[in-house]
């Protein structure tokens, strides 16, 4: 129901009336001062020319097919994870050079990698392979991790397409941690800033068909120890006042 616009009017007076007695009231409402004015981002140097390239290569951005492989099924757990790092490595050392000692030494490790009735996986440089669905399909993905010769952690993920088994994902770095957060990976890298690490996390993108670092940033390690607080003098008195230096 609509109200009349005599009866609004004395309705205003009257609320007028009870914010005016109420300013000399403790719990009256109370100015917090001027509002600061909202600043936009300032652009700078604007006029820069666009880049002619990338200053850093994250590794691998595209799928890359993985040959002589079969999955059964479409179903990656049905393949031996050790058989999909040695048809890899062999034809796409990723951020390694096919002449560097650290993947030569690899791909000599991957021999050892034998099945457990024919010899032994002590030497194996294939972790344990964990699955889940990165690319939204309904299909559980493989991520593995090899420890490779120069004491990093070279990570792949393979997804599967048509019964084709592609790497959508490779990079090798002196990993601290991985980890799973709903579909992105996560992975915590050495800094060789004392006391921070590094945060990537890699999420599926559906234009490029691949993993890509969708956020890379670098954050004090949890470990890393606190700064000390400084302890008073002991011979300062509690009332003193300190006293001006006439130089430094």
């Amino acid at each position: 129901m609509n109200r009349s616009r005599p009866a609004l009017a004395t309705a205003l007076a009257a609320a007028v009336v009870l914010l005016a007695g109420g300013c000399g009231d403790p719990g009256g409402l109370r100015g917090a001062g001027p509002t600061p004015t909202a600043q936009g981002p300032t652009h700078l140097w604007p006029d820069l020319p666009p880049p002619s390239a990338p200053a850093e290569d994250y590794g691998a951005i595209e799928a890359v097919k993985v040959e002589g492989v079969e999955v059964p099924g479409g179903d990656l757990r049905e393949v031996d994870p050790v058989d999909v790092v040695r048809a890899d490595y062999q034809e796409n050392p990723g951020m390694y050079e096919t002449s560097d000692s650290a993947y030569r030494k690899t791909l000599d490790r991957l021999a050892d990698c034998a099945a457990e009735s024919t010899g032994t996986r002590e030497r194996c440089p294939v972790l344990k392979a964990y699955y889940r669905d990165l690319t939204g399909d309904d299909k559980d993905d493989l991520i593995v991790g090899v420890s490779t010769s120069d004491d990093n952690l070279d990570i792949r993920v393979y997804a599967e397409e048509g019964r084709q088994l592609t790497q959508i994902m490779e990079m090798s770095d002196a990993v601290l941690g991985v980890e799973l957060a709903g579909r992105d990976l996560i992975i915590r890298a050495v800094s060789s800033l004392p006391g921070y690490e590094y945060h990537t996390v890699w999420s599926w993108d559906a234009h490029q068909k691949a993993m890509l670092p969708t956020s890379d940033e670098i954050v004090r390690a949890p470990d890393a120890p606190r700064p000390r607080t400084p302890r008073p003098s002991p011979s300062a008195s509690p009332g003193a006042t300190p006293s001006e230096s006439g130089g430094r």
